[in-house]
């Protein structure tokens, strides 16, 4: 543990849903749901709106919209997502030399590594300083968490939420922790925590208080002596900037089981190419071919395949999945399925396409988790439009699509600088609409005009910073134990 809370946690506030609003004007303060929007699709974020009906993250889409009918429920647009993260991150990495993203919207700094802090003052100010850039660069808002370990820095930003700042000064941790439930603590779900509670354990203090051996006794060695550790805040974890990438993934759900063997081998041919899409855009290539398959009974198979060396080939990756297909039985119908690669290196091997299908041997892998992703976008003909989607009238200019069924399209013509804009019908295939690619949250700077000179030939008005942008400062959470 460090003698100064220079470890940062920054969480980006209802991410998906933030982007969403600050791109729609008329979405502003309404409840707003993301996610997959079929039978079987999951919510990815709820605004905090939606959040007061009790719609969270990985709730069934179909659940949500029973508890919360009048949210407007749009499909992800990830590449809006990435380029905004991105943003975010290139601010964290001018902190310091140590960024661990956790995720699209979070990551860990070490604020010691470049002197951005070192001591509690410090701290509090370069925090104060990001959440205003990162509002003037993007528009949007995060949360942030300041302690001296990266346990208690993740627990100070979701105390902070939303919008706000938490610093947990050293020597307060134990009071701070003590009257929180034990989920609070990282690697405590549900069953642990109902575990616990059987044991009359509720609080973290009651979980340093049952001692070492009793936590040992009830959850095991490993997890018993993790726990304590944690319960009395103890985590020496360092910040680590480089976090291997494990897998590149995609998947697809779809509304209506997939019978035919025809369509799942196409399917999975087509999963392939999203596949190696992704692997190259991130420079990556992987000796590990693994498919997975989510039948109609919802059990879930998956099988892999080791090539000789790592390869980003279409050809390759399309050939092996086909190969791990034929071990898998579908006959009673699909309801998912993933194509996923492991293994990854930073470099490919260039003759392999004459990969031995015995050399892996499909055995059952690790399921790969993939990102959720929006549906591959029909071609022009079939005119299918997504709500959320950004789109441009030849007459109308800009706008998103609001819905669209039984052959026309309704768009509300706004942007991100506009006021909440006009709502229009279209037939589906108006050939005066066209998909188009979304506007920057904030708009490109101006060049700046010459202030007037003094006498003295100096500017009478300094330049503003980023922090002078900012707009009006959000609250900010004491730290102290009550």
């Amino acid at each position: 543990m460090r003698n100064a809370p220079t470890i940062l946690h920054l969480d980006m506030d209802a991410f998906y849903a933030s982007v969403e609003q600050a791109a729609k004007p008329s979405l502003r303060g309404k409840a707003v749901v993301v996610g997959g929007l079929g039978p079987r699709g999951v919510v990815a974020t709820a605004s905090y709106e939606a959040r007061v009906f009790g719609v969270h993250s990985a709730m069934p889409t179909a659940q949500a919209r029973r508890l919360a009918p009048n949210a407007a429920y749009l499909v992800p647009r990830f590449s809006v997502y990435r380029s905004i993260s991105e943003q975010v991150m290139a601010l964290l990495g001018e902190l310091s030399p140590l960024v661990e993203p956790l995720s699209l919207d979070e990551a860990f700094v070490d604020l010691e590594a470049a002197g951005a802090a070192w001591d509690e003052e410090s701290a509090r100010r370069t925090g104060v300083k990001l959440r205003a850039d990162i509002r003037a660069v993007t528009g949007l808002t995060g949360s942030v968490g300041l302690a001296a370990s990266k346990m208690l820095a993740k627990i100070a930003s979701e105390e902070a939420k939303p919008d706000g700042l938490m610093l947990i000064e050293p020597g307060s941790e134990r009071t701070l922790l003590g009257p929180m439930p034990v989920r609070t603590l990282p690697g405590v779900g549900p069953a642990t925590g109902d575990h616990l509670r059987r044991a009359g354990i509720t609080t973290v203090e009651e979980l340093a208080e049952a001692g070492e051996d009793e936590l040992v006794r009830l959850l095991g060695n490993a997890h018993g002596h993790a726990l304590y550790a944690m319960a009395l805040a103890r985590d020496d974890r360092p910040v680590v900037s480089d976090r291997e990438t494990k897998s590149v993934s995609v998947e697809d759900t779809y509304d209506v089981d997939i019978h035919d063997r025809l369509r799942v081998g196409m399917e999975v041919r087509r999963l392939a190419e999203r596949c190696v899409r992704r692997l190259r855009e991130a420079r990556l290539s992987g000796r590990t071919i693994v498919l997975k398959v989510r039948r109609y009974d919802f059990s879930t198979l998956t099988r892999s395949e080791t090539l000789r060396g790592p390869t980003d080939d279409p050809a390759v990756v399309r050939e092996a999945a086909a190969r791990l297909l034929e071990s898998v039985d579908t006959t009673g119908g699909v309801r998912l399925l993933g194509v996923g690669v492991t293994g990854l290196a930073d470099y490919t091997q260039e003759d392999l396409f004459a990969q031995a299908a015995g050399e892996g041997g499909a055995e059952p892998a690790e399921e790969v988790v993939a990102e959720p992703s929006a549906a591959e976008p029909e071609s022009p003909a079939e005119r299918h439009w997504r709500a959320g989607q950004d789109v441009r009238h030849a007459e109308h200019g800009q706008g998103w699509v609001q819905g669209s069924g039984v052959g026309r399209v309704t768009v509300r013509f706004e942007t991100p600088y506009s006021g909440p804009g006009r709502v229009r019908t279209f037939p589906a295939d108006d050939p005066s609409l066209e998909p188009t690619e979304p506007l920057p949250l904030v708009p490109a700077p101006l060049a700046p005009s010459p202030a007037p000179l003094s006498d003295t030939g100096r500017h009478r008005t300094p330049p503003r910073t980023p922090s002078d942008l900012s707009g009006e400062p959000a609250t900010e959470v004491s730290s102290r134990a009550p």
